[in-house]
């Protein structure tokens, strides 16, 4: 894994319809205020992004084999097959999102939207084919294709196209249209929210740089790209919000007239974003049995979350971006702390109990926390007090030793 391969790889994981679809929620902010907010909460969960993949590239491990780290071979095991079931959650929730959103810029009178999930569903199972070391050609083509029709898309988005709306009020003010009056946002919620997307990459990230050959460089290029690639997406997000008063991201893309070029848009982002899902929830089953076969089982995961995209609805994403973030955020605090700061190592254990018991904590501390609107969201005060329970935990371990 070498710099521009990581660069790609994590191009491709921000350019998202998820992720313009979250950014639409910035709308009632206004453009200003949205925009302070994103980048806020972008650069606190890309900084965790960064350090958990150094872990992984340093230690030559997967995101969930680190974890023994912390918590033993067990524990390792047990967010391995939680990292595994959150992944297959997201994997049903991409090709859902990127299904309805072609079906609308196909704009028949029929219904193509499953279709276009087993379309998108067939071209992650390509990717996953293709493998890691063999995506640096595709990814690049993808990623050249995605940078250029984006452009197109910003261009048209943010160039007065909708005829009538009084952007600059909104962009000043933060109006937001019609359909948006009731959906208020507090700061504090829209930076939890700008949090929820890097921080839902931490369980995944090692599996990329786990064969860095500089493992500093690789994991800063992956975390920096990530960054000014998912911001842009919530800015595109928020800025249509805003500009079109309309916060169905598939009905503005249907106006932004961009026709085919929109539809590879939305398929090409999906399948490149969803690819990383799948594939990483293979490397988690791995760390739960050794013998599972990590193309299979990923190819199993883009066939049932293609299943999971044909029968259920999955419009409303929050609740399950916040539980995402009350199991992984205290789990990554702890590994930070252990690795970083109390240079603990559990991995030869079956399972660390000390630190079990400080992941219970922080999970019920971060369910806590969301109950108030704390000026930076509930992650970051969960994740420092997880951390400073990890660091007792630590004192004590080492205290007994001696």
């Amino acid at each position: 894994m070498t710099v521009f391969s990581s660069s790609l790889i994590w191009f491709g994981a921000g350019v998202s319809i998820a992720e313009i679809i979250t950014g639409t929620y910035f709308a009632p902010l206004g453009f200003a205020k949205g925009m302070a907010a994103i980048a806020i909460g972008h650069v606190l969960g890309c900084a965790l992004l960064f350090m958990t993949g150094v872990i992984g590239a340093k230690k030559k491990m997967a995101a969930m084999q680190t974890t023994a780290l912390s918590f033993g071979k067990i524990g390792a095991k047990f967010f391995g097959l939680l990292n595994a079931a959150q992944l297959l959650g997201w994997t049903g929730i991409m090709i859902y999102d990127g299904s309805l959103c072609a079906n609308t810029i196909i704009n028949g009178a029929k219904d193509y939207s499953k279709f276009a999930a087993l379309a998108i569903g067939v071209l992650i199972v390509v990717w996953i084919l293709a493998g890691v070391r063999n995506l640096d050609k595709l990814n690049f083509a993808a990623a050249a294709a995605l940078f250029c029709l984006t452009i197109l898309l910003c261009v048209k988005i943010f160039g007065g196209l909708f005829a009538g709306a009084d952007s600059g009020a909104a962009m000043a003010d933060g109006a937001a249209g019609e359909g948006m009056a009731d959906q208020a946002l507090s700061f504090g919620a829209a930076i939890e929210l700008s949090v929820a997307m890097p921080l839902s990459w931490l369980p995944v990230i090692s599996d990329y740089t786990k064969d860095a050959k500089r493992p500093v460089a690789v994991s800063l290029a992956a975390a920096v790209v990530y960054f000014l690639v998912s911001v842009w997406m919530y800015a595109i997000g928020m800025g249509a919000a805003i500009v079109a008063g309309e916060s169905s991201i598939d009905i503005v893309m249907l106006k932004t007239g961009l026709g085919i070029a929109a539809l590879v848009i939305v398929v090409l982002s999906t399948v490149t974003t969803t690819y990383l899902d799948a594939y990483s929830a293979g490397v988690s089953s791995q760390s739960v049995h050794s013998k599972i076969n990590i193309k299979a089982a990923a190819i199993i995961v883009a066939a049932l979350g293609t299943v999971g995209a044909l029968l259920f609805n999955m419009d409303n994403i929050t609740d399950f971006l916040y539980l995402i973030g009350s199991v992984f955020a205290p789990m990554t605090a702890i590994l930070l702390a252990d690795f970083f700061v109390c240079k603990n190592d559990s991995s030869a254990k079956k399972i660390d109990a000390a630190r079990i018991v400080v992941w219970i904590l922080g999970f019920a501390l971060y369910r806590l926390f969301m109950r108030f609107d704390f000026v930076f969201g509930c992650t970051l005060p969960a994740m420092a007090a997880t951390f400073v329970l990890a660091l007792a935990a630590g004192r004590l371990s080492g205290q007994a030793r001696q």
